[in-house]
């Protein structure tokens, strides 16, 4: 049985850190979009923003050169969206961010070399 897809919630903005400060303004200050986390002076928590339905994280990157998007997908079941994948020859990048143990997820990066967060949920 091949496996669903469906878009996840989260888009993942990562920006080189000489970049980083200009476009948290641009996006809390200029475009004025809802902030899902308040800024607390002090406090490196990564803003995250309302967008259209989904939530964009802005991550600073420390030796990043130009901004990346990041986005996520969501499985309904984990193993099959692997086997899937490897059968297409699509290229695992489970080495670019740690995940937490006991989440059912891995990266891949698409031909264009966009990363994807590949999860499972029982959501679809």
């Amino acid at each position: 049985m091949e496996p669903l897809f469906k878009p996840g919630r989260n888009i993942a903005m990562k920006i080189p850190a000489h970049e980083y400060e200009q476009t948290v303004t641009f996006y809390r200050n200029i475009l004025s979009l809802q902030e899902l986390t308040p800024p607390v002076p002090g406090n490196e928590e990564t803003p995250r923003f309302e967008f259209g339905g989904k939530v964009l994280w802005l991550d600073r990157v420390e030796n990043l050169s130009q901004a990346e998007i990041w986005l996520e997908i969501i499985t309904n079941n984990i193993d099959e969206a692997a086997a899937h994948f490897a059968r297409q020859d699509c290229i695992r990048r489970d080495e670019i961010e740690p995940l937490p143990k006991d989440l059912k997820a891995f990266w891949i990066a698409s031909p264009s070399n966009i990363i994807h967060l590949i999860t499972e949920t029982d959501a679809i």
